[in-house]
This record gives C-alpha cells, structure tokens and sequence, in this order.
C-alpha cells in the first residue's frame, strides 16, 4: 500500500557499498528492460485511455540531450521493485489512509531495554547501500526508477493481467528485483552548463533542532534563489544541504585558517628532516664526520661537531670560518645533499635520525633561506578560499542529478499543472510529471503524494462521468485544493530529501505538517516506521526489517559487530531500498549523572591486592583479560593508577556501558595521571568508542611531536573508523598535524588514498582525503595529482609486462618505458612517493629491468633532480598485498627507536615500502645487498651445508681488517636485532632468498607477507621449524671460526638485552596491533594474533626469566637442521630456474652488480721476495684512493690466476704470461721481476672488466701482509683484553623467601688433558641438607666458553645470612671448577664473573 512520511525525519549514518568504479545507479546506468511503475501507475492506466500524451513535447524539451534515446510514456521501462508499508497492506482511499496513519504503531524503547550508548542514536537513519547493478541490453530506458504501493488486490490482479507488462506493483506481487538505473544527461542543454563531476559524499547527523531552518536559507541565499511557479523555490547550497557535511565543511575550513600562508613556521613550504628526543646514551661522546658544500665554493669544508651541537651554532660556526661577513644563522639552513630535505635548526645534529643511522661521512648543502624557497608552500590567497567538499571528491554522481534535473522536472510540472488548472484535463500529464520527480528523489513516494494522485485523478473520473454536473466550481474547487496538497507533498518530499542525503540545493519555507505519535509511549525514544520503499521481491514475504537507518539488509555481507559505527556504510545517496522513519521533534535533553568523585573513604588496600593489579596489568590490553579477571579489576578500579596499571586496561574492564558505569568511567579518566602520551593510543581501539575518552586520549597524542606522530599515522587512520563524526577530535589532530608538517601531510594522504579500498569506510576516507587536500594548498595538491599520475602509468607498465610472453617481456618493457620519458616531459620534475624529500626528474632507461619472481616486479631506476644526489632505484609490485609488509616495516621501525632511545644501535637497515592501491606498491631498493642465497650458489652444490659461506664471503669483499672488523660488528649487531624482531612478531616463510647482506656486514630480512606464526605448511608440516633464522654458519663468521668463542657470549647476551628492553615497551606494540586489527590484513584478524605477540614478549616475566627464555630459542634455532635444508631447496631450486640470458639483477631482487669504485687498483709492483720465503714475492698495491697494501704470491698463484682469466675471458686477447722457459739460465731473478711486473702492468689497463673481475681483485687485495684478515688477532666485540683465568657469570636474586640463580656464562675452562669439556654446574645450598639442596644445569657440549642462562631456584629461604652456595663444575663425572660463594655478600641482581678454582671447600 502506500504510506505516510512524516515532518523532519533527520539523516543518520548507515551502511555503505563499496563502488570500486561502480558509478552509482540512478546516474548512468542503462535500465533493464524489465517495467516497473510507481505507485499511482493504476490511476494512469486506467485514465490513459481517456487523457491525450504529449509524449513529442517531453521527449523534446525535458529530459534528454540529443545523445539520449527517447523515453516513450505509454511504454516506459522501469526496474521491477517492491514497496512495503511497515503499518498496513491496503488502503482504499485517502481518508482510511489517513485514519490509518493516525493510529500507526510508533516504536519506543524503555531505558532498561536501551542500546550500548555506541549503538544509540538521537537522530534517526537515511542510508543509501547501492547493490550490485544488473544492466540490460534494451537500449531503452526512463529516468523513472523503482517504486511500488499496494493497492487493492482486485486492481492489482487487473494491472498484473495486462498484456502490455506495465506491472502495478503491491504487496503480494512477486516480480523479481533488479535495481534502478538514472540517466545523468537528461537534463537540456542549458540546464546542464553548471554540471560538473558528481559527487557521493555522505551525511553525517541531522540535529533534530533542524539548524538549518528554509528561513535562514531565504535569507542567507535570496541571490540563488531558484522560484518555481507552483511556489517550490530551490536555492543553492554548494556546501551540501544536509547540515553536518556542512558543519564538517566550516570545520575544516577554520582549521586551515588558523595557519596563514605568511606563517614560516608552519608554512614554510619545506620537507624537515625527521628528529626524535636526543638519545643521550647513544651519543654521550660522538662526534660526526660532516662535508659542508657551500655554492661558491669548490672543495667542501671539514668539519666534525659533537652530536649535541644544535644545526644553528654549527651554520654559525660555517658562516665564521668562511666569511668576514655578519652573516646571520637564522637566515641560513643546511640541506642534505642529494635530496629536498632540511635540518630543522633548533635541534642538535644527534637528535635527526638520518645522523642516528648514518655514521659515515655525511655531506651538508648551506643555503640561504630566501634562495631556497618552499615551493611546496601555500599561497596567500588561498588563506580565505572556501571548502566545498564536492568540489575535491572524485564521486560526484548524484550532485549532478540534483538541482538542474530537479528544476527541469518541477517547471514541467509546474506547466501541466497551470494547464490543469485552466482546462481541469490532461491530469495523466500531471502525474507522469510527478512519478519522473519521485523518480529524482531517490524513488520515494510518499503516502501525502500517493493520496494527493489518488484523490485528483478520482475527482478528474467523476468529473468527467458528469458526477459533479450540479456544480461544476464544486469540481475545479476539489482539483484546486488536491493540486495545492500534491504540490504540498512534494516540496516537503524535496525537503526531507535534502536533510537525509546530499543535494546542492534546499528548499525555502517549507510547508509543515503534521508528526503522528502515539502519545502512549513512555520511553524517551520514540519514532514511528512508517515505510520501506523499492522492495526486492524476494524481501517481501519477510516479517521485519530490523534498525533505525537506511538498509543496505542483504544487498552486502555485514561487517564485524565492532566495525558498527556511523562511517561503515555510505549515505551519501539514496539506496535500492530506503526506510522511511518520522523521528519527532521532542523537548528531551541527556543530563549526565552526578558521579561520586569523593573517594577519601577509601580503606588503604591490601598488599597482595595491589601485586594481584600488577599482575593483572601485564596483560597489556583488555582483549586478553578473561571475563574474571575484568570483573576483579574493576572492583579494585579506585585503587588502580599509572605505577601498577594501565587505563585502557582499567576502563576495558567495566562490566558495560549504562549510564552508572560510563559514570565511573569518566571519574576515572579525569583522575588518571598518564606516564606517557603514548599510553592513551589503547583508548582509541574498537574498545572505547565513548567519545568523551577518545577525546581524553587525542588530547594526550596532542603531546607528541610531528615527527613522533609521524610513527604511529597507520594506526590513528584506522582509529577513525571508530569515530562518531568527521568533526571528532581525532580528525582535527590529523588536519592540524598534516598543515605543521609536508611530511605529516604526504604520507596522511597515501594512507589515505589506500584506505579507499575499504570495504565498508570508503566514504568517511573520501571525505577525509579532500579535507587535508583543502588544507594542503593547490603546490602540494599538484605533487600528490603527478604521483598519482606516476602510479598509474607504472601499474599500466607492470600489466603490459605481465600479459606479455617470457620472450617478448624485455622489449615490451623497454618500450612502455618510454610512457615515463613522456610523463618526465610533461611535468619536469615529481616527488618520489615512498620519500617526499626525494625529487626525480627522469628516467635512467638502461637501468630498468624486471624480476622474475611470480609477480614480475619492476625495477625502475629513475634520474635524482638534485645534481648532488645519486640515482634512486625502487620495486614496483603488482599483485602482492603490501599493507602487512608496512606494519611489519613499521613496528621493527618502532623497536629500533626504542633501542636507539636506549643506546643501542643494532645497525638495522629498514627498507622503506608504501602501498599505493589495492595489491600495489612501491618498495625502496637497498644498494650494494645481495641476498644469502646467491652467496650459497657461489660456494656450489652444497652452499648452504657449508660452515664458512658467510665468512668467506665477508673475507673476499673486506680485504683490509679495518674494513673487515666494521663488517664483522655490523653483522654481529644486526643479525642479533632482526633475531629479535622476526621473533617477537613471528616472521615466517623464512629461507635465503629473502634475507639480504650487505659488503659492509649489514644482514636485514624482506618480504613479511607471513607473520605472527601463519606458518606455510608441506603435507601438514610446519617449513618454519626454527623460532627465527640463525644459523651456524652465522656463528662460524660471529666467532671467527672457532678462534673467538667468547664472541658467541657476547652476542647471547646482545640479543636478550634488546630483547628486555623491548618487553618493557609491550603494551605500545598490542596497540599497535590492536588498532589495525579492522584494517583488514590477512594475517592479523583476532585476539588470536594479539594472544601470539603477546606470548613471545613475556611481558610477565621477569627479565632473568625472558633471558633464560631467549637463550634457549638461540639454541633451538642453532641447532635446527631443517632450516639449512630448506635454503638448500631453495638454492636448488633457483639454480634450475635462472637462465642464463636473463641479469643478474632480473633474477635477484634487490641486489646490486656494481662493484664498488673503492676496491680498483692503480697499480702493483714487485718490492722483492718475502722474508718468509724465498718462493714468495712481496707486492705493493696502489688502491685508486691512493692507499696501499702489501701481499705475498708464489709464481704457481700467478700462473693460476692467468689460467682462470683466460677461462672467464675466452674472447678476449689477454697479455702472454712469462712462463718459466721464457726465463735465461742467468739472472733469472731479475728477469722475472721485470715479466712478472709488465704482465701485472698490462693485466691492470687490459679493460675495466678485467681490472676489476673478482678474481684479479681478490688475487691483489686477499691476504694483506700485516693487514690480512686471516693472520690477524682476533676481533674483540667485548673485552678489549680478556684475562684466560676459568670463571663463571652469575646473576643472584633475592625476594620473598625466593632465591633465584641465573647462571649465565663460563670461560677458559678446560679438563686436565687442555681439552674443551662437556661442561654442566651443580649448585648446593649449605647448610642445607644434601637430599634437598641439590641443583644442576644441563650440560653444554665440547666447549671452553658454554652459554647456559639457566635459572636455578631455592624456596623457603628466610634469610641470606649464614647460608654459602656452592658451585662446582663438572665434564660428567671430571671436576673442572669450584666456588663458595658468601650470600649474605653478594651483590643482589648484578652481573658478576666469580673465579673458579681448582679444588672443593
């Protein structure tokens, strides 16, 4: 049947259709050939026998350009649907409709029966869910879209019987649902000038005050006033009719205002190098090595500052030494060469983190300020230009519908209408008229207009069968008066359209009518279902429709119950299916309870009680507490504070969200002392989607630098999906963050464009991206439209290459190259999306390549703007979801600032990778890293079984031991980092080819697309066996073979100590997790995920016990062979994929086959033999840096070395070697030396190939006399000189009658015959009884220096004096060692090496 709208129903949030490039279906999709009509279709038919068309005249002059195909009246084709009264099923006249509206069942709910307070709106839905659209080949189609009302069901039995298909839909049809399609052209010529991009956006809430009222509009707007003739004006409205979108619009806009284009501080148009709070301990006495280049001059200048010195004394101390003139600093700034980024002056040079990481030598640009100018700046005179979100959404469908098709249809309207009045005829013209307006908006037709079209065409039917003939005014009176109600109604449908989704106009003094409530209700939320219009036909045998808002129902799969939350669906436009639901205008205001905040009568806690907090607290995150423990905790709420407990933790707890508990809630929050800002990012999960605590928790993120809210981006632009409006706290901070910092901004809007893929969000991030384009200004706007531009060409360039044959592959390439030859051409220079300081200008055409991994990344290697800086090579990856590689990047991102803050460089290298779309990205290339795998196929077959792989190959790129030693402690320190990592967050798919070494020692991982346990699986078996990757062929290299075993101690205890501090830092990292658990990762999905982190931090242990911990995963993964056996597949398998006609570098991502200029040789010479022997000739070697070095060759290893070149250069004319029967049979020393000297002298200028092969490299640089790596003494990485007495490490601790032993390491010890023993210690507590004091490590095998971290505890021991350990170490049943150690002086929890002596006391 039909139904009623009621007065001033208010638009809400509701669900939302992912479009994906699906324009939105009443704006251009063609219809399908299946006919549906309005409502009142019965009253035309069955006057339409009786009625002329002027079917030319609308055909004509309303609805189509000339491009459109004609719309035929009589015949017009409509999608089938149903409409449903959720009142009543039959209505046979206008007044029993109205009876009946009266007495419509409103819908209340009692305060006990009340929602979360999340899931409770005051103002009621207008969603719009766009289905999937199902299009027809008739090329026929009307801009009519569906809509049904039930009539009676003998006429619909009629209509349904009519041959010519124009189906009368009402509740017991069963016509199947296809959805409507619009024509966004129809409108003529001259109404369609203004028409520009159509805009999807979406309504936020509509207060029920109405804040928007049609005389304001009137008064605001009387120059945009559109007057129609039957009295419905429409004005514009660019900033969108509904009122939030506009008051988010005026948000924004203040938000820009308040930083001025002439605001250098903020505006400065530069990209800031990054910085963090000064690591003190990482650089207590550290002085940098820094070339400063200065425009006029040649040479640069030397200088090595202290890294607290601040960049301002340190451009002081430039200008001083170069000029005599006073020259000020502050109009000086110092840039990094090779790129656009800055130093921020008031900072010290240790505190940016390019000079954390980098402690070569760093070169320094000084430019003046006003020669360097922001051009990324914003301009004066956008400082008062207006936001209109229309105007930067790249959806914009139904803004283009609206008001220039909406004034067409009502001057149509309006014409018939006048023409009716004056002839009382034609009224078939009217309603045609009025199914095509209800058609615009959104397929609506309410019970008013039903009723109105219902009346009027039963007083035209009388009429015309002479009922009124007695009276004929009485007749045009009626037609008077129904006229004024039709016109009535549809001015109050445009309205109530305009509130609930987006239009670009509103109308004026909007007629008011009456709100039906049943009066009986007692709840203070009330409102009355009274329709839902465009019904499928499978819903319509369907009870209920559930909920307050517009229903998308079963048109897409629900979300997460968490992820339920104003921005999940879109509204921005009507649906398929619309509810239609009166909220009436009340006079109900939400008070607050008074919270209790007098807790002074607390009684003082018990001391097992604030332990039992404390270890409750260890939790980290309320996911993980059971339903038992919340309940304890809150109990103890009061007692909680920032020492024993977090605040997440504590309010995660509450047993719900009444009023009472949101009560208490918010006591607690304005009591809690926060230790850190970083504390309330827990506050901003799914858990806590009150809005007073969110605000409670940006405004301590408010606290954090740029640069540190910089880390956490990822994470703060999931949390808005959590938010109640766009206006929220939250999304200030990001807008005002994103006009203080070009970094901030840049990569805001890559997370941004990303997070458009969303499923269900995609309209909230939409309209996010065009608020921080407004406030980024048109400079940068301008960079994000060329990267973008760069991405897509890129992406066409990576299909072209895939869909082409193997063979065809590299010309394929090679020519579509040529599209960014012309994009270069176009725009000059562009901004490198992965690092905004990084600016390109070309492409290096040679150096592209691709990879021959199964998703065929790109290398493009393209040309740096700066004339200082080098070429920047990136992976271009299509097909592979980059997002879980971000966080991963991100969080070891994380646990390395933690370690720098600590003192504790690792050498990590974390590569930079930025998703730029769905399963697309770029990923930054690491120079001069080969991967482990290719350095197993040099050592052959069995490479990876091998022990000495590593070693050897570190050996034959460092052939100095100055270059050696670096290599080795980069090793030492960076395998024991990303041990760490990719165990805390369980990295998986673990081989050779995807972790990297560099020359100068440096080990990092790629490729993290398994991670926190997701373990590939071969016939039910775990391949990752091992807790992360380190090998024994690590530790030969770590150990140097065996020569330096202490330096495995060493590296034990390295990792527990980063290992420690990060456990200390556990409850940032579940947040971290926490929040992108709704990003929709693969691998991260559920608690399940978080439970995994959280058991590899321990975060409930002790820091002997986490030791003890690690220690043992170390050995586990020493000794586990599976995982040389799977390098070993690995390795086999890429040596019968690689062909020999592809590169090097198109096999092995990220590796470099430059070899590097520092390691080319001048010259060398013959000094003479060596004093060792006489068959040795000692050679000088000059390095091309001018540099030498001495090394001793027998004549059989020249002879060699002539043998192998003649192998690997078969086509090349090599210089003769002088072999032995060149030689006279006098003087044959001197002879040689003069051969031996000019055959080197040739090899040497023969070709750059050969000069610098790896076997002439190594033949002149292996094995330096007095430098050799191999004869050198061992490289020391703790002690610089270690005593050789036996002795062992204990750490003893001593609480609550409990004492605990960790026995950390021995060394020097031996048997009696000098060899290594199979070491284990027994411990005896005296004077307790032998039976019980007892106490024994496992032994460790064949070893001088063993590694236990072992605890060993006593219970029951009331006090340390008078008690004696005692210590003896056996190899089985051999005494090694032996100690006593007094307990009662005994340093508590420090680590202490005792002696051991030879004999038992």
């Amino acid at each position: 049947m039909a139904y009623s709208w009621q007065t001033d129903p208010n638009p809400n949030e509701s669900h939302e259709k992912q479009y994906e490039h699906q324009e939105f279906l009443f704006v251009n999709q063609p219809h399908s050939s299946s006919q549906v009509s309005l409502g009142f279709d019965q009253i035309v038919d069955e006057i339409s026998g009786k009625i002329p068309h002027y079917e030319s005249e609308i055909d004509e002059n309303t609805f189509f350009v000339p491009t459109a195909p004609k719309w035929d009246s009589t015949g017009h084709s409509l999608n089938e649907a149903h409409q449903i009264s959720l009142n009543e099923f039959t209505s046979k006249s206008r007044e029993l409709s109205w009876h009946q509206v009266s007495k419509a069942p409103a819908i209340g709910f009692s305060p006990s029966v009340l929602p979360k307070p999340q899931n409770t709106n005051k103002e009621c839905s207008w969603g719009s869910p766009i289905g999937k659209h199902h299009g027809a080949d008739d090329s026929r189609f009307s801009i009519l879209a569906p809509s049904f009302t039930s009539l009676d069901k003998i006429n619909l039995e009629k209509e349904l019987e009519n041959e010519n298909h124009n189906y009368h839909i009402g509740f017991e049809s069963s016509i199947p649902p296809t959805n409507s399609s619009f024509s966004s052209d129809f409108m003529p010529k001259e109404e369609n000038k203004r028409s520009g991009h159509v805009n999807i956006v979406e309504p936020s809430l509509m207060l029920l005050k109405g804040s928007l009222q049609p005389g304001m509009w009137e008064s605001t707007w009387q120059k945009n006033i559109e007057s129609i003739g039957c009295s419905i004006q429409l004005v514009e409205v660019p900033q969108s009719s509904n009122t939030s979108l506009a008051s988010f619009c005026n948000k924004v806009k203040k938000i820009r205002e308040r930083y001025h284009a002439a605001d250098v501080n903020f505006n400065s148009g530069k990209i800031w190098s990054t910085t963090t709070a000064f690591p003190y301990q990482l650089f207590s006495k550290t002085k940098f090595n820094i070339h400063i280049f200065i425009d006029n001059s040649t040479q640069p200048l030397h200088f090595m500052p202290c890294a607290n010195y601040l960049v301002k004394d340190l451009i002081a101390e430039i200008l001083h030494f170069c000029t005599n003139d006073q020259l000020l600093p502050k109009d000086h700034i110092l840039s990094v060469c090779g790129s656009e980024e800055f130093l921020q002056n008031d900072h010290c040079l240790g505190s940016h983190k390019m000079f954390q990481k980098d402690k070569s030598v760093i070169q320094l640009h000084l430019q003046k300020s006003r020669e360097a100018p922001g051009k990324l700046s914003r301009k004066h005179e956008e400082d008062h230009s207006q936001f209109y979100l229309n105007q930067l959404l790249e959806f914009m469908h139904i803004w283009k519908v609206s008001r220039q098709c909406l004034l067409t249809l009502i001057r149509k309207y309006d014409f018939h209408l006048k023409y009716l009045l004056k002839t009382q005829e034609n009224v078939y013209n009217i309603i045609e008229e009025v199914k095509k307006i209800c058609s615009v908006l959104g397929c609506v037709e309410t019970k008013q207009i039903t009723d109105a079209v219902n009346e009027l065409s039963l007083i035209l039917q009388r009429k015309g069968e002479n009922f009124y003939q007695s009276s004929e005014t009485s007749a045009k009176g009626l037609i008077e008066k129904v006229t004024t109600e039709l016109s009535t109604s549809i001015y109050q449908l445009i309205n109530v359209y305009c509130n609930s989704f987006y239009a670009d106009f509103q109308p004026v003094n909007v007629p008011r009518c009456t709100s039906y409530l049943n009066p009986g209700l007692p709840s203070h939320l009330s409102f009355t279902v009274y329709a839902a219009h465009n019904i499928p036909e499978t819903w319509v045998h369907r009870k209920s429709i559930l909920g307050s808002m517009l229903f998308s129902m079963t048109l897409q799969s629900e979300p997460p119950v968490e992820m339920i939350t104003p921005g999940v669906w879109d509204v921005s436009q009507p649906s398929p299916v619309t509810l239609q639901i009166d909220f009436p205008a009340t006079g109900w205001e939400y008070m607050k309870p008074d919270s209790e905040e007098n807790r002074s009568n607390l009684e003082e806690p018990l001391k097992e009680c604030i332990k039992h907090i404390a270890r409750l607290s260890q939790k980290q995150t309320p996911l993980l507490l059971s339903e038992e423990k919340k309940r304890y905790l809150w109990f103890y709420r009061f007692y909680c504070n920032n020492e024993n407990c977090s605040l997440p933790l504590v309010l995660g707890s509450a047993p719900g969200w009444d009023e009472r508990t949101v009560s208490e809630m918010h006591t607690i929050l304005r009591r809690w002392t926060f230790s850190q800002p970083l504390e309330a990012l827990g506050l901003l999960t799914s858990s806590f989607p009150d809005q007073e605590i969110r605000k409670v928790a940006v405004q301590q993120l408010d606290n954090l630098l740029n640069d540190e809210l910089l880390e956490y981006l990822p994470q703060l632009v999931q949390a808005v999906k959590f938010e109640w409006n766009l206006e929220s706290p939250l999304v200030q901070l990001l807008l005002h963050r994103s006009l203080q910092s070009i970094q901030v901004a840049h990569r805001l809007y890559w997370l941004l464009k990303n997070a458009e893929n969303e499923a269900y969000f995609k309209s909230w991030y939409q309209k996010l991206l065009a608020a921080l384009q407004f406030c980024a200004g048109k400079a940068l706007n301008d960079e994000f439209s060329k990267e973008q531009k760069l991405i897509k060409i890129l992406g066409d360039i990576g299909e072209r290459v895939k869909s082409a044959s193997d063979h065809q592959r590299q010309e394929v390439l090679k020519k579509e190259i040529g599209r960014l030859e012309e994009f270069f051409q176009d725009v000059n220079t562009c901004h490198l999306p992965l690092n905004p300081a990084l600016c390109i200008k070309g492409i290096d055409h040679d150096a592209c390549s691709y990879f021959t991994s199964n998703a065929l990344p790109l290398k493009i290697t393209f040309i740096n703007a700066n004339p200082m800086g080098k070429n920047i090579s990136i992976i271009f990856k299509a097909g592979d979801d980059l997002r879980q590689d971000m966080l991963v990047l991100q969080l070891i991102q994380v646990m390395d600032n933690i370690w720098l803050q600590e003192g504790l460089d690792m050498q990590m290298i974390i590569y930079r990778c930025l998703s730029t779309g769905k399963d697309q990205g770029l990923v930054q290339m690491v120079p001069d890293a080969v991967t482990l795998a290719k350095i197993h196929r040099h050592s052959g077959l069995i490479g990876p079984l091998k022990e000495n792989t590593i070693k050897k190959w570190f050996s034959q790129h460092n052939h100095l031991k100055a270059d050696y030693e670096k290599a080795l402690r980069n090793f030492f320190y960076s395998c024991a980092g990303w041990c760490v990592v990719t165990f805390i967050l369980g990295v998986c798919d673990r081989h050779n080819d995807n972790i990297m070494l560099t020359k100068s020692g440096h080990m990092f991982h790629i490729d993290f697309g398994k991670f926190l346990g997701h373990a590939q699986t071969f016939g039910g078996i775990k391949r990752d066996r091992a807790p992360f990757i380190f090998t024994s062929e690590m530790e030969y290299f770590i150990t140097e073979g065996g020569k330096n075993p202490q330096h495995f101690q060493d590296f034990v205890e390295l990792c527990c100590r980063a290992y420690n501090i990060i456990r200390k830092h556990s409850q940032l990292l579940l947040n971290l997790l926490e929040m992108m658990l709704y990003a929709g990762l693969p691998e991260l999905s559920g608690i399940q995920d978080l439970k995994y982190v959280y058991n590899n931090l321990r975060p409930q242990d002790t820091d002997l016990e986490a030791t003890s911990h690690f220690t043992k995963k170390i050995k586990e993964s020493l000794e586990c062979f599976p995982v040389k056996l799977n390098n070993l597949i690995h390795t086999l398998a890429q040596m019968s994929a690689i062909s020999p006609a592809k590169s090097t570098s198109q096999t092995f991502p990220q590796e470099s086959c430059l070899l590097s200029t520092t390691r080319s040789i001048e010259r060398a010479t013959i000094l003479g033999f060596s004093k060792k022997s006489s068959n040795l000739y000692l050679i000088q070697v000059t390095h091309s840096n001018n540099e030498t070095s001495l090394t001793e060759k027998s004549f059989e290893q020249f002879s060699k070395l002539h043998s192998q070149l003649q192998k690997q250069f078969a086509s090349l004319t090599l210089p003769e070697f002088p072999h032995w029967w060149h030689l006279p049979f006098t003087n044959s020393d001197h002879r040689r030396f003069r051969d031996l000297n000019h055959y080197m002298e040739q090899i040497l200028n023969v070709s750059h190939e050969v000069t610098n092969s790896d076997c002439v490299l190594s033949f002149f640089l292996s094995e330096a006399v007095q430098q050799t790596v191999e004869e050198s003494s061992p490289v020391y990485l703790g002690e610089k000189f270690p005593d050789k007495k036996p002795k062992v490490q204990l750490v003893i601790s001593y609480e609550d009658v409990k004492l605990t032993i960790l026995v950390k390491h021995m060394k020097n010890i031996h048997l009696p015959d000098g060899s290594a023993p199979s070491a284990h210690v027994e411990f005896y507590l005296l004077p307790y009884p032998s039976e019980v004091r007892r106490r024994k490590t496992k032994s460790v095998p064949k070893c001088t220096d063993p590694t236990y971290n072992e605890i060993v505890v006593y219970d029951e021991v009331t006090e340390l004096q008078g008690h004696v350990l005692m210590l003896i170490v056996k190899s089985k049943t051999v005494f090694v060692g032996a100690i006593n150690i007094r307990l009662c002086s005994v340093p508590l929890d420090k680590e202490k090496w005792y002696p051991l002596g030879n004999s038992i006391i």
